[in-house]
């Protein structure tokens, strides 16, 4: 591994395992750490800056994530996406969306379909702008109050037990060329759906946005794949 990683500014209110692990976190979701490559817990601190115990710390909940393997006698690796992993997430998580975006229909209130207005508005923006940090916050944000809407707080919190993993997905898929405006149209018809407390349309909707996703995903790491191939 590359001197890629930036040191670490101390001065955030967050314990520093947990500024570590988002660091790390970020650098494989963005492709800077690659599928299959070692992570040194040495290296990584003296790039970060930082002592080899919050390293430590960090590596192990990515591990929990699903973010790396800890091979016995071999050492840690940025897990690699297999087509399998990316099936299971997402057939749960569209289950969940489905169930949320038709809960949320009958009970969405009027202010929440403001927000989510509102939220539409600054997607757009974010992707004129391309502004991809923007954009996948504001998606989250957009998802969290369709969550919310559905008023049923166990739902939500299993819907959170998966955000990390999705998170990773959801990068590689909206890089994909042409996606983000395809993205921001799926959404507007969704809240016009949860506008009209259109159940059926709400939860068709959900599970075609997933089911493209997931799909965009898989053309986005099989282009990649080739290229990488060619290299």
């Amino acid at each position: 591994m590359g001197q890629r990683l930036l040191p670490i500014k101390l001065d955030s209110y967050q314990p520093l395992r947990e500024v570590v692990c988002e660091t790390l976190r970020t650098a494989i979701i963005e492709g800077i750490l690659k599928p299959g490559e070692r992570l040194m817990e040495i290296q990584v601190s003296e790039e970060l800056g930082v002592s080899r115990t919050p390293v430590r710390e960090a590596i192990r909940k990515l591990e929990l994530e699903g973010y790396v393997v800890m091979i016995p006698r071999r050492g840690t690796y940025v897990s690699d996406l297999s087509i399998k992993d990316i099936n299971e997430v997402f057939e749960v998580r569209t289950a969940l969306d489905v169930l949320a975006a038709g809960l949320a229909a009958e009970r969405i209130t009027e202010e929440e379909l403001e927000q989510m207005e509102r939220l539409l508005v600054e997607l757009g923006e974010y992707i004129e702008q391309n502004d991809m940090q923007k954009i996948v916050e504001a998606d989250s944000a957009f998802h969290d109050l369709l969550y919310s809407a559905s008023r049923n707080s166990r739902l939500v919190g299993i819907i959170n037990n998966l955000r990390e993993q999705l998170t990773r997905f959801r990068s590689l898929s909206m890089s994909y060329p042409g996606r983000l405006k395809i993205m921001l149209g799926e959404h507007t018809r969704m809240v016009e759906s949860l506008g009209r407390r259109n159940v059926a349309l709400a939860k068709r909707l959900a599970g075609e946005h997933m089911a493209n996703a997931e799909q965009t995903l898989l053309k986005n790491m099989l282009e990649q794949s080739q290229v990488s191939d060619e290299e």
